[in-house]
């Protein structure tokens, strides 16, 4: 996967996709609305059972206890969680279907306070609505893309990786 100002490249494709509401940096931090610059991997496959079947044998089910930490203070930080968690964190399981499907990047696995949280591939508000930080997509493209990735996927953002179309917050 590469990203491009046209969108991104994948298995002969170029699918159009939203970035964060402050394009790409390369200075990635906690809440700057940026999606980070950089050599990423996929590695998790999270979906929602009562709305998608399984898409991939090493896709995981969103429950409703399932969270991901944003707080930079707290052990869990940028990992998955089960609720109760006192922390600042996102519920995986929403009411609307943006987490309905999330392909999982190694961005920050390692949890430096600050650096940055849940970059996520996930289905998109509407087109090109930025992100805070995650890469999203029309709801059929990111089926298409969750159905052809695997583990150790790398996912390639470049600074120069911002689209040459509006990308409205």
């Amino acid at each position: 996967m590469v990203l491009t100002p046209q969108g991104l490249r994948f298995a002969g494709r170029l699918i159009p996709c939203a970035i964060g509401k402050t394009g790409v940096t390369a200075r990635k931090r906690e809440g700057d609305g940026a999606t980070p610059a950089g050599l990423h991997r996929i590695t998790g496959l999270w979906y929602r059972p009562d709305r998608l079947p399984r898409l991939a044998p090493w896709a995981r089910p969103i429950g409703p206890a399932d969270l991901w930490c944003d707080a930079p203070d707290d052990p869990a930080y940028n990992r998955h969680a089960r609720a109760p968690l006192a922390a600042s964190h996102e519920k995986l399981r929403r009411a609307d279907p943006l987490y309905d499907l999330i392909l999982v990047t190694d961005w920050n696995a390692a949890g430096v306070p600050g650096a940055g949280s849940a970059i996520f591939l996930h289905q998109w508000r509407r087109p090109r609505f930025g992100t805070e930080g995650c890469i999203a997509f029309a709801r059929r493209d990111l089926l298409w893309l969750a159905s052809r990735a695997a583990p150790g996927t790398r996912l390639i953002v470049r600074a120069s990786s911002l689209p040459k179309y509006p990308n409205p917050a």
